[in-house]
């Protein structure tokens, strides 16, 4: 039905680097051997200038493709690692997305569940609204080195839409059950999780609390567990999903892959990740079961719709675990991650203050990389300028704005440079033309050696420009990115 409520489209980014986990184990067994037998498989590693708030404009991109973001009415960021703790965070990716101004935005954290809380919420919010929501989920957990986490943990962003139209697929049911057991928590002022004893976790945590919510959510909407197409439940304990699933009496075929081996665990966002995963091998009709476990468990039952077979192409989970590349560099991670403690050099000892005020001035340019065209010759330029850069034109004050950060471009030159201060040198940076017109000097990420050139076609990112480190201030810009075979 077209005015059904329901989950509208899906999108999802997982950072193109994986990092060995053979690699994390070689360098650390000297200490803790137990890793020996957790080195296989690879998980997500976030670039340098990657974080949650990146991760999420990313998926959310993803997930819009073929909707129109201006429905968006609403829009929520869950996740335990967001950047700032006294800055919105889903403000910058409302900027970033060019969302309009009036949209209600909301941080959700806490817990590893916030990611299917916010959904379960964002679904009953947008019955009988105007206009759709957006809820995203993004993670960028840090580990100590040589620690069981350092190798389960993964970095990704997932992001759904959900309102009234023709959802691909219906909430049936929702059932949660909140309780104060800690099998892992975070203090606000440490940087990594402390995990309790895994037998305790396994056997009171996920034997007991998850059981009691899934049977909640199958209870109430009447459904058989022999009925369930799909169980999702992160986890990386092993063998405990599948014993779950036993006790429940889901079919073992129920149980989905947790993608362990090739992304990890991204927490606050894996629930909805491994939902998007089973949507794209969802049929209609389909019954999908998310549980998500942390001080309790939340427990979604979604029904496949006949709309699944029609939804846009787009990227998703399997085609951000297709586009990667292979990272063997163990220091490398250290390094983006601040784990260890590298020289630098001189030309890194600059002050990167941002001057707040400049930013909000220009937050259209910078964060939501607005240009201008110009209304009587057509002209497209970035930055917006008072006078139209067509030497035949310049009109004065003839500027409408111009959205470039979903226009793909091309290298006109460009520069990898050794000397400039980089965190993964060389520095790579050029000039682009935009297709449709508008030129731009950027810096250019996500570049293997040999692989940049004069022509190159190239897509625009939301990264990290720079940290101050001084002040704990992140600032935020777009780069460009060679387009990989999509």
């Amino acid at each position: 039905m077209a005015n059904d409520v329901g989950i509208l489209s899906f999108g999802a980014h997982i950072p193109r680097l994986r990092l060995q986990r053979q690699a994390i184990a070689a360098a650390n067994l000297w200490f803790n051997p137990g890793l020996r037998g957790m080195a296989r498989g690879e998980r997500s590693m976030a670039n340098w200038d990657e974080d949650t708030v990146t991760m999420a404009v990313e998926a959310a991109r993803d997930c819009l493709a073929g909707f129109d973001a201006a429905a968006v009415a609403s829009l929520s960021l869950a996740s335990t690692t967001h950047p700032f703790g006294d800055r919105q965070n889903t403000s910058i990716v409302a900027g970033a997305l060019n969302l309009r101004p009036g949209v209600r935005s909301l941080d959700v954290a806490g817990s590893l569940r916030a990611g299917t809380s916010a959904l379960d919420t964002a679904l009953g919010a947008t019955r009988g609204a105007e206009g759709a929501a957006l809820v995203i989920a993004g993670e960028h957990r840090l580990a100590k080195a040589a620690s069981a986490q350092e190798m389960q943990y993964g970095d990704g962003g997932v992001a759904f839409l959900v309102g009234a139209g023709q959802p691909i697929a219906t909430l049936v049911g929702a059932y949660s059950e909140t309780v104060d057991f800690v099998p892992q928590f975070r203090a606000r002022d440490r940087a990594h999780d402390y995990a309790w004893e895994e037998r305790w976790v396994r056997d009171e945590g996920f034997m007991k609390i998850v059981p009691r919510a899934v049977t909640g959510v199958l209870k109430q909407t009447g459904t058989s567990p022999a009925t369930v197409n799909a169980f999702i439940l992160p986890c990386t304990l092993s063998r405990v999903v599948p014993a779950v699933a036993k006790s429940l009496g889901l079919p073992d075929a129920a149980v989905r892959d947790n993608l362990a081996a090739v992304c990890g665990d991204t927490g606050a966002a894996h629930p909805l990740m491994m939902l998007a995963h089973a949507l794209e091998e969802a049929k209609p009709g389909d019954l999908i079961l998310v549980a998500a476990f942390d001080s309790g468990c939340d427990a979604l039952l979604f029904r496949v719709t006949d709309a699944i077979t029609s939804l846009p192409a787009r990227r998703g989970v399997k085609g951000a675990l297709a586009e990667r590349k292979e990272e063997k560099t163990y220091q490398k991670y250290l390094a983006f991650n601040d784990l260890v403690v590298l020289d630098h050099g001189m030309r890194a000892e600059v002050d990167r203050g941002t001057p707040l005020s400049l930013l909000y001035r220009n937050r259209d340019m910078i964060t939501g990389l607005i240009g201008g065209r110009c209304r009587n010759c057509g002209t497209a330029q970035y930055p917006k300028a008072r006078y139209c850069v067509n030497p035949k034109c310049k009109a004065l004050d003839s500027q409408d704005p111009e959205p470039f950060a979903e226009r793909r471009a091309t290298v006109m030159s460009y520069t990898a440079d050794q000397l400039t201060y980089c965190p993964d040198p060389p520095a790579y940076y050029g000039m682009i033309e935009f297709d449709g017109g508008g030129r731009m000097m950027a810096d250019f990420t996500d570049v293997d050696d040999g692989t940049i050139d004069v022509g190159t076609p190239m897509r625009m990112v939301f990264r990290i420009k720079d940290v101050d480190a001084a002040r704990g201030f992140v600032r935020y810009f777009w780069k460009a990115a060679p387009i990989q075979s999509r």
